[in-house]
């Protein structure tokens, strides 16, 4: 009995409750279907599903295997996934996510950091944002990432969790530059620059959040993926921009908030238990010292991680 694909067929009918919608997801006749879920249901001796004339119900068994299928197929595609790049020569290749505002400084000192260090492993690097990094990993498209939080990362595993203050970028030449440091509120009237929500949308929510409860709500909220949009925005004069401490220039300047009401919070992810677990280490360790040393985050205090779920994406300017 080919079990994989009397599995696939078994998940296919759980999820549509219904064999007719079940074989023509599958693209076979409804017999065939009915005949490889009693072949099945013989081989594991008991009974997956409830079926009327009417209706078509999990039974507890059935209940209680689904998930149990679910990660038997994910694994199978995976080590086809694996025997492709064995393929294709990919195998030796680290395939890494970065969010798009780490800084060329930032990403240059991850890529020599992790040449010395494992100088027979390939580095490719692809510039992604939360959201998608964690489809990514967790379809194997990525073996591991960077990650902003609050995401959700439950079946990944996370490297330690650093914070990094967040500021806000002002015309040099403005009012908000003459003072060494700010309240939020400080910025009431200024439209308000933020990377876009699709690329990590609890960053985005959490950063919305804090100012609002800490007395700025922004007339107007822009999306800017590309830093030299966000500068433009900032140097017309009516808004600003939240960043991490960023190089001053003749025309803008960062200043900090009092009280560090605005961090970003960031760590490695990866896929437990797939690829090449040793290599997927030593990136998150490379990187972990990286952005401490170049991107000047620091180590999070003891506490629990929250976790939420992306509703619809996060941060740029290092």
């Amino acid at each position: 009995m080919n079990l994989v694909g009397h599995l696939n067929c078994f998940v296919v009918v759980a999820e549509e409750l219904h064999f007719g919608r079940a074989a023509e997801r599958l693209g076979m006749a409804q017999p065939p279907l009915s005949q490889r879920i009693q072949r099945l249901e013989k081989e594991l001796g008991v009974r997956l599903f409830d079926r009327s004339s009417r209706r078509v119900e999990l039974t507890a068994a059935g209940r209680l295997l689904l998930d149990e299928a679910r990660e038997i197929l994910t694994r199978v595609e995976r080590v086809h996934s694996l025997a492709e790049r064995a393929r294709l020569g990919e195998i030796g290749t680290v395939r890494a996510g970065l969010p798009p505002d780490l800084g060329g400084a930032v990403v240059a000192a991850l890529i020599s950091a992790f040449r010395d260090r494992c100088p027979d492993l390939r580095l490719d690097l692809r510039e992604i944002g939360t959201a998608e990094q964690v489809r990514a990993l967790t379809e194997g498209a990525l073996d591991v990432g960077v990650i902003r939080h609050p995401c959700d990362a439950r079946d990944l595993g996370i490297g330690p969790m650093l914070s990094q203050q967040v500021g806000v970028l002002v015309p040099a030449a403005g009012p908000l530059a003459a003072g060494a440091d700010l309240h939020l509120a400080d910025l009431t009237g200024y439209e308000l620059v933020v990377p876009p929500r699709e690329d990590a949308p609890g960053t985005y929510d959490e950063l919305i959040a804090g100012c609002r409860r800490n007395g700025y709500d922004p007339p107007v909220v822009h999306e800017a993926r590309h830093p030299q949009f966000a500068l433009g925005l900032v140097l017309a004069g009516t808004a600003v921009a939240l960043a991490a401490r960023a190089e001053e220039t003749a025309d803008v300047t960062w200043r900090p908030f009092i009280g560090a009401p605005l961090m970003w919070r960031t760590s490695c992810a990866w896929q437990p238990g797939t690829g090449d677990q040793h290599a997927v280490k030593e990136f998150a360790s490379v990187a972990t010292a990286v952005l401490k040393r170049e991107a000047g985050m620091a180590p999070l205090g003891p506490g629990p991680v929250r976790r939420v779920v992306p509703r619809p994406a996060s941060g740029f300017l290092a």
